[in-house]
Formats: C-alpha cells, sequence, structure tokens
C-alpha cells in the first residue's frame, strides 16, 4: 500500500509516497510565488498552492500503481488566513504566517482586550503572525471582502477542502489561529465575538489522524487512483515534523533549522508561559506541545550569501567558518523580518555588532548562524524553565545540512544534538499520519518508532559550551539596547 503526505510549505509544496514499511518510494517538490505587496507584507495565491498540489500528485504517481494508494494526508504553513465566498472562490490572497502588518491589531488585542484574557480563551497572546489579528486587519481595512467571507480556512485546510469537499481542519493547526481554545479544544465564543466571526464560518475540528472523507470522485479519475482514497486531516507544520522527526513523546525536543526557527517540545499537560512568549498549542499525537519562532533562521543565512555576497555557494562560506574564531565579539540579530519569541516584536531589525578593522567575511557569517543559535537559546531556556526536562534536541530543516551549523547548535545549548534517517520533516509526518488514519500503521508512536532511527549525534564540547555561554549574556543585553531604534 502507498500512503500519500502533503506539505503545503511556504516557498513549496512537498508531496511524498511511502509504503508500508515507511520507505520513501517517490516524491517532488514544486515551488510557488511568495508575494510582497508592501514592506512587511507577505501574501501568496491559495490558487498557486492548489496547482502545484495537483500537478504534483500527478507527477509523484506517474511511474507508480496508483491501485496502491490508500490515503493522503496533509501539513502546511501555519497562521494563514484563507477566505471564501458565498460559491467557494478566493476572495484574497492568503496573508501569510510572516506577514507583519497587524501591529496595530496586535496591540488592541493585548491591551485593549487584555492579554491576560486573550491567553484565558486561547492559551496564547496576540502576535503579528497568528490568523485573529488578520481577520481584523481586514475587517477595518478591507471590509467589502471581510463582508465576504462564507468560509475561512487554513491553508492545508484550503488543499484538504479541494481534495475532499470538506470545510475541515485540526487541533494542532486550529491551535495557531488566536480564536480557538487549546485547553478545552473548541472554537473560542469570546474570540469570535470580538472578530465578528461565527461558528458557520470555521471549518469541523477533528484530530490530526482523522478521515474526513474520500477524495472528489472527479480528481481520482484524474488521478488515476481509486475514489475510495481517504482523506485524512493532518496538521500544522510544526506538529506533523515533529512527527516526522520522531518527537512524539513526552519532553522530546526538535529544532528545526528552516527558513524560520522553531524550538518544539512536547508536553502532556497543557502548560502556558506566564508571558505568553511560547505558542502553547495542541501537538498531531493527542495532547500538547510549547513551541517559539525564530522568523528569520535559514532565512537570515540564505540573506547574507545571496543578497549581500551574491553568491549561491553556501557551503564556501560555511566551511570558511571554521577559521573564524570562536572568541571573535561580532554578533548578529537575526531579525530580518522583525521578531516573534521571545520578543513578539514586530518592528525588530536586523544588526551586525562588534565588527573592526580586523573583521572577517568568515566571522560574519558565522555570527549569523551563532545569532540563529542563540536566539533558539532563547526560546529552549524559556522551555526548560517551565519544567520541561529535555535531554536531547532532535535536529532538522535545511540549516542542519550543515555539520558546522549543528555543532554550534550543540555547543550553544551544551545540549547532545542528533539528526534521524528523516530529512522529510512535514511532508514525511504527514505520509505518516495518512497511513495511520487509514488504519495500516497502529499508531503514530508506532509507526515512528519503526521507521524513524538516529544518524548522527553532535555532542557540545566543553570548553566552546563555557565561550557560548559567556557570548549568549552578551547577545541576550544587545536587543533590549537597541530596541527603542526600532521604531519609526
Amino acid at each position: 500500500m502507498y500512503f500519500i503526505g502533503i506539505d503545503i510549505g511556504t516557498s513549496s509544496v512537498k508531496i511524498i509516497v511511502i509504503d508500508e514499511n515507511g520507505v520513501i518510494i517517490n516524491s517532488v517538490n514544486r515551488s510557488y510565488e511568495i508575494l510582497y505587496p508592501k514592506a512587511l507584507w507577505v501574501e501568496q495565491r491559495p490558487e498557486d498552492w492548489w496547482k502545484e498540489t495537483h500537478e504534483g500528485l500527478k507527477e509523484v504517481l506517474k511511474d507508480l500503481d496508483r491501485n496502491k494508494v490508500k490515503s493522503i494526508s496533509l501539513s502546511g504553513q501555519m497562521h494563514g488566513l484563507v477566505t471564501l465566498d458565498k460559491n467557494n472562490n478566493i476572495i484574497r490572497p492568503a496573508i501569510l504566517w510572516n506577514d507583519q502588518r497587524t501591529e496595530k491589531q496586535c496591540k488592541y488585542l493585548n491591551e485593549d482586550i487584555g492579554r491576560e484574557k486573550i491567553s484565558k480563551w486561547t492559551g496564547n497572546m496576540a502576535m503579528t503572525g497568528l490568523t485573529a489579528p488578520k481577520l481584523l486587519w481586514m475587517r477595518e481595512n478591507e471590509l467589502e471582502n471581510f463582508n465576504k467571507i462564507e468560509k475561512i480556512l487554513l491553508p492545508k485546510d484550503y488543499i484538504a477542502y479541494k481534495l475532499s469537499g470538506v470545510y475541515a481542519t485540526d487541533y494542532s493547526d486550529a491551535s495557531g489561529t488566536l480564536y480557538f481554545d487549546v485547553k478545552n479544544k473548541v472554537w473560542s465564543k469570546e474570540m469570535m465575538e470580538i472578530l465578528s466571526i461565527n461558528e458557520n464560518q470555521l471549518p469541523i475540528l477533528y484530530d490530526t489522524i482523522d478521515v474526513i472523507g474520500e477524495i472528489r470522485e472527479e480528481l481520482a479519475k484524474d488521478l488515476g487512483i481509486s475514489k475510495n482514497t481517504k482523506i485524512v486531516i493532518g496538521g500544522g507544520d510544526q506538529a506533523v515534523a515533529a512527527i516526522g522527526g520522531g518527537i512524539v513523546n513526552e519532553n522530546e525536543c526538535s529544532i528545526s533549522l528552516g527558513t524560520s526557527g522553531v524550538v518544539f517540545s512536547n508536553s502532556e499537560k497543557f502548560v502556558v508561559d506566564e508571558y505568553n512568549r511560547l505558542h502553547s498549542f495542541c501537538n498531531g499525537n493527542g495532547s500538547y506541545h510549547v513551541m517559539g519562532v525564530t522568523l528569520a533562521a535559514a532565512a537570515s543565512l540564505k540573506w547574507w550569501v545571496e543578497n549581500i555576497n551574491k553568491s549561491l555557494d553556501f557551503n564556501f562560506l560555511l566551511e570558511e567558518t571554521e577559521d573564524a574564531s570562536i572568541d571573535e565579539e561580532v554578533y548578529f540579530l537575526p531579525y530580518l523580518t522583525g521578531e516573534r519569541t521571545p520578543h513578539n516584536d514586530p518592528n525588530a531589525k536586523g544588526v551586525f555588532i562588534g565588527m573592526d578593522i580586523t573583521t572577517k567575511r568568515a566571522d560574519m557569517t558565522k555570527a549569523v548562524i551563532e545569532g540563529v543559535g542563540f536566539s533558539l537559546r532563547q526560546t529552549y531556556d524559556i522551555v526548560t524553565d517551565m519544567g520541561i526536562e529535555i535531554k536531547e534536541v532532535t535536529i532538522n530543516g535545511g540549516g542542519s545540512k550543515s555539520k558546522v551549523w549543528c555543532q554550534i547548535m550543540a555547543n550553544i545549548l551544551n545540549t547532545r544534538v542528533k539528526k534521524v534517517n528523516s530529512n522529510d520533516g512535514p511532508a514525511y509526518g504527514a505520509a505518516i499520519i495518512a497511513g495511520v488514519g487509514s488504519g495500516d500503521f497502529e499508531s503514530i508512536s508506532k509507526a515512528c518508532e519503526l521507521f524513524i532511527k538516529e544518524t548522527e549525534v553532535f555532542l557540545p564540547d566543553e570548553a566552546q559550551a563555557k565561550r557560548y555561554n559567556e557570548k549568549y549574556q552578551k547577545y541576550i543585553e544587545i536587543y533590549p539596547s537597541l530596541k527603542k531604534l526600532f521604531i519609526s
């Protein structure tokens, strides 16, 4: 049997097919455009997601026995606002997770309504990336469009609708909307009232492994697969990526070095940071997780390599850093698109500080990857301060391909860091979910135990860990010192 995982990422859709042994049979990756209508605005056309997903499914199935396809599940970038009218047409481009236009709306929610109330109702505070502030922005700035809204979906949910004809979401993805009561797993009546929306406009809530229906008959015919192919709802990309990396049990932690950087840790109990610096969300395995985000992780390195150095040779620049001394006092704040954790400041800017006449390019490249590491440690420290005991970290994402960066992360965190044989994160996690949802895998935990194995370990160097701790103490003083300069 074959199980298909679809991940609607920020830059592309990734589709993989696995068999009953968890072996990847085929995969495709198809990119789509990111729109930047104004400074700090980030949008995409949901129609593009579907076009590339549809074509990607044809491509990935081209040389396979299509009669073996049993189920399809999904993962997707979280928080994006997708709005449909009464005819199921897209009303406007989706506003994405890294869009920063909603500072005013977040201030209204956190200060006028009150952070304590918002946290009580949802388990979180308002941040510019979340969905609720986007709805307020739309109501205030595009009232005509707002009044057309018949359905409000998240990115993966739009693709689930195109596959099945069902309006559905899951608890993990709903957790990132700020109109979902995470603790009690229901839509928040208080937040819906504030946003001027109603439950009929929202999708039906499901567990991550729930089957929401079967593939639309005409689509099944087009793809050449059975009309009985099950559509399993899946989850938000971070919860599903954790499954794809085997992070499914209590106190297990992953760090993603993707476009954004994410610290993710499971918790059987619903826990909330008293300052709401972390997200408290449902995970994909029936319990909860906490999560913090550095908005520009690998994106910072990409900016440094491509925009500044005009080079596509990431490896050369990373290898060059091995000659850069750890004792160089060059620092980088990776706030190129504002920042979420722990500062929740859309006005934060990227900063180099500490250069002198002897500073080399290698020192600055190393400062970029160290800066991302220090930013992620700030989230990591909040997680451990909440009483979640972390013994090791599983690292994934594009940045984890660099052994240099992995070792620096082990030293900065002073923690055992490992890589696993699954490098396909949310797409692989979605494929596992498809198999569990169809009843072919016993459970998410059992599937991960069988399929996902440790492949490489990075142990902290005692002397370097000590030195990085000293540098980290200086790093955390930089943002507070510069914060007032970021406000225009």
